[in-house]
C-alpha cells in the first residue's frame, strides 16, 4: 500500500515540471498504449493537467491522478532531456 509520503513525493516531482513539454505514455488496457506530447499546465491536490495541441487549432486537456504514476498506468518523460518521473 502506498503511503501519503510516496504520493506527496510524486506530486512534488510533477510540480517541478509545470510549464515544461512532456511526453505521456498511458496504458489504456488490453495492450493499448497511448503516447502523446503536451505541456504540463497545472497541478491540483489530487490530479495534474496536460494540454495537448491537436491539429486544426484544437486544444485538448487530459488529467491524470498521481496514483496513476504510482501504479505505472502513466509515465511522464521530460522531452528536453528524456528524464522520467519516478516513484522512488
Amino acid at each position: 500500500m502506498a503511503s501519503k509520503n510516496t504520493l506527496a513525493e510524486i506530486k512534488k516531482n510533477v510540480e517541478h515540471l509545470v510549464g515544461e513539454k512532456v511526453r505521456l505514455k498511458a496504458n489504456k488496457g488490453r495492450k493499448k498504449v497511448s503516447i502523446k506530447e503536451g505541456i504540463l499546465e497545472t497541478t491540483y491536490p489530487n490530479i495534474f493537467v496536460v494540454r495537448i495541441d491537436g491539429g486544426y487549432n484544437s486544444v485538448r486537456r487530459v488529467s491524470y491522478s498521481y496514483s496513476d504514476i504510482l501504479t505505472e498506468t502513466v509515465e511522464i518523460t521530460l522531452c528536453n532531456n528524456e528524464k522520467k518521473v519516478q516513484v522512488s
